[in-house]
């Protein structure tokens, strides 16, 4: 992707641009606003031509910007775009957004394309969805750690009058109330070891490797050695990306086949439900 301005500051005249575009080495998409090669874009070149096209400043925004950070998915045909100011030509297939309180500290780039920041891009979506769907947001782009709290709160104080803004400080408000967002390792560990003094559950070896049959070995939280048991205490700030999903799932499934029981149990479920953790701990025990 390469603007008419761009390619000026590489010494090509508007007579060499215009050849170019002859020969189809160069298509246009916008005016002003050139492909390199071939006309057929995916979602990104598209996005990244729509900023050109709008000029100096421009940055990709709302529904594309999430799109680009993965927040949520997109099927408009339309580009989001914010511009800095009040002025600003209308372009077909971009929609284009005036703003005259974008800050520095709220633009980035991703991929090679300007665009806004996470914190201003939920702050945006904000105005356009509805509760539930920019809890989700919210949601991902926590899970993809994603999520700054402290630039999240500057752009919501420059939010002031803006309609979605007191439902987004709403969800933020919920999100930070959440007490799983803080525990530590060992505050879980800790809390399942009272339990099991509290309870009569014989003591575990905790935080120590069990030897696989390939030679390799993996640390668990707890295990008792003779009862071939593993139990794994999941607190939220380390298990709550895609990530570490696929990766506890695949450690469950070799400690099972090196003939272990791993069995997981979540603070919400140690903290708020400890019968029900003794009783199941127990039960797998006495088996």
């Amino acid at each position: 992707m390469v603007a008419l301005a761009q390619l000026r500051a590489l010494g090509f005249s508007e007579r060499a641009v215009r050849g170019r575009v002859g020969r189809r080495r160069l298509y246009g998409l916008h005016e002003g606003v050139y492909a390199f090669g071939r006309p057929d874009l995916n979602p990104r070149g598209r996005w990244l031509a729509a900023v050109l096209a709008c000029g100096h400043g421009a940055v990709l925004s709302y529904a594309s910007a999430a799109a680009l950070w993965e927040l949520r998915r997109t099927s408009q045909a339309a580009i989001d775009v914010t511009i800095q100011g009040a002025s600003g030509r209308r372009r077909s297939e971009i929609r284009i957004h005036r703003s005259r309180t974008l800050a520095p500290d709220e633009v980035t780039t991703l991929d090679a394309i300007p665009c806004t920041t996470v914190a201003r891009t939920l702050v945006d979506l904000a105005d356009v969805l509805p509760h539930r769907k920019l809890e989700r947001a919210l949601e991902q782009a926590d899970v993809l750690r994603l999520l700054d709290a402290k630039a999240l709160e500057r752009s919501l104080s420059r939010a002031r009058g803006r309609h979605g803004a007191p439902a987004l400080r709403v969800i933020v408000a919920q999100a930070l109330a959440d007490p799983t967002a803080s525990i530590t390792r060992s505050e879980l560990e800790e809390l399942f070891l009272s339990l099991c003094r509290a309870e009569g559950i014989p003591r575990p070896r905790v935080n120590q490797q069990i030897a696989l049959p390939d030679g390799s070995a993996i640390e668990v939280d707890f295990h008792w050695p003779t009862q071939r048991l593993v139990v794994e205490t999941d607190g939220h700030a380390y298990h709550r990306t895609r990530q570490a999903f696929e990766r506890d799932r695949k450690r469950d499934q070799r400690l099972q086949l090196a003939g272990w029981r791993p069995v997981r149990f979540t603070w919400w479920q140690i903290a708020r439900d400890p019968n029900q953790v003794a009783s199941t701990t127990l039960a797998l025990l006495n088996r």
